[in-house]
């Protein structure tokens, strides 16, 4: 069925990505985070579960934006949070990360704020990998096709998480929603595209394929999963979760997400707030603080988890992942004409 499982750092455990390759979908990792050696062992742990595809997704790295302004003022304001913990190991290397993705031989590798260098593309397609690109806009999508992607994930403003635009700075005026991303994308480019963003039901995965679409893309559908296993906190400020209310921060990362409205989250808007320090630095910030010590007397208490949220994150529901993207494309089958002779629509190869 042509549901793939959103790549989420954090959220995609073996065992999740197992559940939805098994039922006919595709799997994925975030390996933003991780080791090479990590990488290795979660590909092993998948494949000792499940035969069938996964990608794992990695981030172009941004230019590095070492403020000392806009560093030493977020430091300052976390200190309202407690004390923080050690200076945080440094991050993975992006080249030996991406030896990793090589070597593990995945069906898919996909990047997001940017673009492969082209020998590495060449060598994905020599190993018989496809590369997904994530876009947010059309000029977007023509470059990562130019570059040699194999599909575009296109992703509307509704997705939860990480924006996927190209340049950091430009997030808060690139947003559009996926369904007038998607056919803009769908007519401009030549490969297959990927919808993501706001799909949490067999309509959703229906409307994307009517509007041009390969494949659609779930994330914050899967999240209240019991494979996914996210923290009792983050699950439970989806419950509920009106479309409306989730907010697009950069509390966590200094890239710009979509969240669940926390008190943590919600005090970085308050009119004394500065601005989160850049990417990575913010989010080296925040790893510090969440290793320290909570000040108990804290007005709105430090998130121990980023609470990603998707405009759809409301209709999670706490069920096995292989029944959520099962039901998924039986209520979309329904709604597909010719769907139950041909098992689907006309779609790009």
């Amino acid at each position: 069925m042509p549901i793939l499982q959103a790549p989420m750092a954090g959220a995609c455990p073996p065992a999740a990505a197992a559940a939805v390759a098994d039922a006919g979908g595709m799997g994925a990792a975030g390996v933003v985070l991780d080791s090479p050696s990590r990488i290795a062992e979660w590909v092993d742990e998948f494949r000792s579960m499940s035969a069938g595809p996964f990608q794992l997704n990695i981030w172009i790295p941004d230019p590095l934006d070492d403020d000392p302004a806009r560093i030493s003022a977020a430091e300052e304001f976390l200190g309202r949070f407690g004390t923080p913990g050690p200076e945080q190991p440094p991050a993975p290397s992006f080249e030996e990360q991406c030896e990793a993705m090589l070597a593990a031989r995945p069906r898919v590798v996909s990047s997001i704020m940017g673009l492969f260098p082209s020998d590495y593309v060449d060598r994905l397609h020599e190993a018989g990998i496809a590369w997904f690109a994530c876009a947010t806009t059309l000029a977007e999508a023509r470059a990562a096709q130019e570059a040699g992607a194999d599909a575009i994930v296109a992703q509307g403003l509704e997705a939860g998480g990480h924006r996927g635009v190209f340049e950091a700075e430009t997030a808060e005026r690139t947003a559009v929603g996926l369904f007038a991303l998607l056919p803009h994308i769908v007519d401009g480019v030549d490969v297959p595209v990927i919808a993501t963003g706001g799909i949490a039901d067999g309509r959703g995965v229906a409307a994307a394929l009517t509007l041009g679409a390969s494949a659609v893309q779930v994330g914050s559908a899967l999240l209240r999963s019991p494979e996914t296993g996210i923290a009792d906190a983050w699950a439970a400020s989806l419950d509920g979760l009106e479309p409306e209310e989730t907010v697009a921060t950069r509390a966590y990362s200094g890239r710009l997400g979509r969240a669940a409205p926390t008190p943590y989250v919600r005090s970085w808007e308050a009119p004394d707030a500065p601005s989160p320090a850049p990417y990575p630095q913010q989010r080296r910030l925040v790893a510090r603080w969440r290793k320290g010590t909570p000040d108990p007397a804290a007005t709105a208490p430090l998130d121990r988890a980023n609470h990603w949220a998707g405009q759809a994150a409301g209709r999670a529901v706490a069920e096995p992942a292989a029944d959520i993207v099962t039901r998924m494309w039986s209520e979309a089958r329904s709604l597909l004409p010719g769907a139950e002779q041909d098992d689907g629509v006309e779609r790009k190869a």
